[in-house]
């Protein structure tokens, strides 16, 4: 995943609070790593719309510390409901995580091939449906900031299209008509905006551009823009 800068999305997703310290972006995102995604925050009334740091790999409230969250860095879309560890977050607890884009690794004979997947439009931004969860650590003092841990997973669903082609999973994609729905912690049927948002990703699908990259991004300590570059022609 290509992580974008997260001042950038205030005005696109009518942010009302960004956090004090926010990631730098990052061309190679791994998983633990952090990065900004937006939340509406059901403690206020309206919610108010947040954009916060938060760890790639979620860790429900339950969880005995954060290592089970490197195992939950995506979700399956058709399985969340009947998921212990993500039922709670789909009622109340979505979230959108803004990208520029992301690789995804293709069979081309005896190899594998990383490609970058990406909108056609320059600039654009790629929204994935998320989960999120707040994990308390029982090691640390009450008082203590990082005593709280955020974190997320990312949405999936059956590829289609194009890029069906390069893997058989894509992620739930949405765009600015199914942001506010997916981001509300109030509806009343979270089932039938999760419907929504997997029927409407396939037509965001279709804007997105892909191309292949170097394998330089299977090694997480790489992290440049010369990663989403297209290999040069043979």
């Amino acid at each position: 995943m290509v992580a974008r800068v997260g001042s950038e999305l205030v005005g696109e997703l009518r942010v009302d609070l960004v956090a004090d310290e926010l990631p730098a972006p990052s061309f190679n995102v791994a998983p633990t790593d952090s990065v900004a995604i937006v939340l509406d925050s059901a403690k206020t009334e309206p919610p108010t719309r947040r954009l916060e740091p938060a760890r790639w790999g979620l860790v429900p409230s339950w969880a005995k510390d954060t290592s089970i969250g490197a195992r939950a860095i995506n979700a399956r879309s058709e399985e969340v409901e009947q998921k212990k560890m993500f039922q709670n977050a789909l009622m109340k607890r979505r979230a959108i995580v803004p990208s520029s884009g992301y690789y995804e690794w293709r069979q081309d004979g005896t190899e594998k091939v990383p490609h970058f997947i990406h909108p056609a439009e320059d600039g654009a931004p790629l929204l994935f449906a998320g989960l999120y969860e707040w994990w308390k650590d029982p090691s640390k003092a009450a008082d203590d900031p990082a005593r709280w841990v955020l974190s997320f997973t990312i949405l999936t669903r059956d590829a289609i299209g194009p890029l069906g082609s390069i893997h058989d999973r894509m992620p739930v994609f949405l765009d600015a008509d199914h942001a506010d729905a997916w981001l509300d912690p109030t509806v009343d049927y979270p089932l039938d905006v999760l419907d929504a948002a997997v029927d409407a990703a396939p037509y965001v699908a279709e804007t997105l551009a892909f191309h292949a990259v170097s394998k330089a991004v299977g090694n997480v300590r790489n992290d440049s823009p010369d990663l989403i570059e297209p290999l040069p022609a043979a």
